[in-house]
């Protein structure tokens, strides 16, 4: 424990205990915890982000949505709203937070709301969508006022919640004893290729509970995708000397050592986790980019990142440049990839209503 950490751990004590004695609330029904007859899917973390969970629910879209009608609720982080929205074509990301403007955006058949009261958020899904057979509910996992059916905890490869501490020392939410209300778990941003030496090491580490199953996956990078409405068409085979990176999501590591295989040099602007762009950063985006002396040269961002930049006036000041997004799946390694998908259609099959 370096000295900066030691010092703020008395702080983080104090809030452990704090979240501690919330939980113990929940436990013995002090506060309440109302369960649905829906199937309900919780994917969250123990920290304060960057395992990827918006992918791992893009994930879960695409495996039930061809037999589902599925429906999304978030809190909505960072938007300028309040209360219940179900999303239309019209929504902003403004009006709904960046990662369910980007579920609206890139799946046409399912159902996205935001709410920061979730109990109500899920009672107004089945009211105003009563043909819903299941809601993905994301970051929730200390959202305890909804027991969901089945419980999805992240923890990232580089940075697992049994080798992290409290915030402030640290950036878990509670204590590492929370892990236990999770039904699986799963260890992201793996390496493609995990060794059977590797999994055995994480599961020592974790030490799952019994009724807990544990999952490793990965993350695979598509190919360079243009804005709507700007101009560039990337050459996808093509190795530019310079890529400039900028992103405001909490962890931008993996998408850096994937680009720098791709380029010669890597230049890299951040920006604080789900930043909200104005015209003043888009110019500072443009200068740097303006600065670099290269004339083979692209300016990448996160697919996230594209989303919060989907407005009239930051399309006008980037179409004439050479802006593009680099957008990613979650892949389950080949041993878990058919366990999981089971599991999930299993459990959303057994508690969907049959009319």
């Amino acid at each position: 424990m370096n000295l900066l950490r030691l010092i703020l751990f008395p702080f983080s004590l104090l809030y452990g205990f704090i979240t501690w004695s919330r939980n113990k609330c929940f436990d013995k029904s002090i506060l309440p915890s109302k369960s649905f007859e829906i199937p309900v899917i919780s994917v969250g973390n123990l920290t304060m982000g960057g395992t990827g969970k918006s992918p791992h629910i893009e994930y879960l879209i695409r495996l039930l949505s061809e037999d589902y009608k599925v429906a999304t609720l978030s809190r909505g982080y960072k938007r300028k709203t309040k209360g219940f929205i179900l999303a239309d074509d019209q929504t902003t990301a403004k009006e709904i937070g960046d990662e369910p403007f980007q579920f609206k955006s890139k799946f046409e058949n399912i159902q996205v709301a935001v709410d920061e009261k979730r109990v109500r958020g899920i009672s107004k899904i089945q009211e105003q969508i009563p043909e819903v057979d299941a809601i993905l509910l994301d970051d929730a996992f200390q959202h305890r006022y909804v027991k969901p059916g089945l419980s999805i905890l992240l923890t990232d490869f580089h940075n697992l919640y049994s080798q992290d501490y409290i915030v402030p020392s640290g950036s878990l939410r509670e204590f590492r004893s929370g892990a236990r209300r999770a039904d699986i778990i799963v260890v992201t941003k793996c390496a493609k290729v995990l060794s059977p030496l590797t999994r055995t090491r994480i599961n020592e580490e974790l030490k799952p509970l019994p009724h807990q199953e544990l999952y490793f996956s990965y993350i695979e990078h598509g190919a360079y995708t243009p804005f709507p409405g700007i101009k560039f068409i990337p050459d996808k085979k093509k190795k530019y000397s310079t890529i400039l990176l900028f992103a405001g999501i909490a962890n931008s590591y993996p998408l850096e050592f994937y680009l720098k295989n791709l380029c010669i040099d890597l230049e890299i602007l951040k920006f604080p986790d789900h930043h909200e762009y104005n015209k003043k950063d888009v110019t500072l985006i443009l200068e740097t980019f303006d600065s670099i002396f290269s004339q083979n040269k692209i300016i990448v961002t996160t697919e996230k990142d594209a989303m919060r930049l989907m407005y009239p006036e930051y399309i006008k000041m980037l179409k004439h440049y050479p802006v593009c997004y680099i957008p990613i799946e979650i892949k389950f390694h080949k041993e878990d990839k058919i366990k999981f998908d089971n599991q999930i259609l299993q459990y959303v099959k057994e508690n969907t209503r049959n009319d």
